[in-house]
């Protein structure tokens, strides 16, 4: 059985840990419309499988203090 595009996404982000993509990003990655891409990332947000930092950028929720780590103060 072939994977879906949300477990093959999902597996990229769990085999490379502190990748940080953004939209744009992660839909040449895989070669997907904009707009297919930010449906399938904005799924495994919602599920916890992925977060979504202050940035923009898509990264594992275990790295989104690094995320906001690198942030400048207001």
């Amino acid at each position: 059985m072939t994977p879906s595009w949300p477990d093959l996404v999902a597996a990229e982000f769990q085999e490379m840990p502190g990748l940080r993509l953004t939209l744009a990003q992660a839909a040449r990655l895989w070669g997907l419309a904009p707009r297919d891409c930010a449906a399938i990332l904005d799924a495994l947000v919602a599920q916890g499988v992925l977060g979504r930092a202050s940035d923009g950028r898509y990264c594992r929720p275990s790295e989104l203090w690094r995320v906001a780590a690198r942030q400048p103060a207001a």
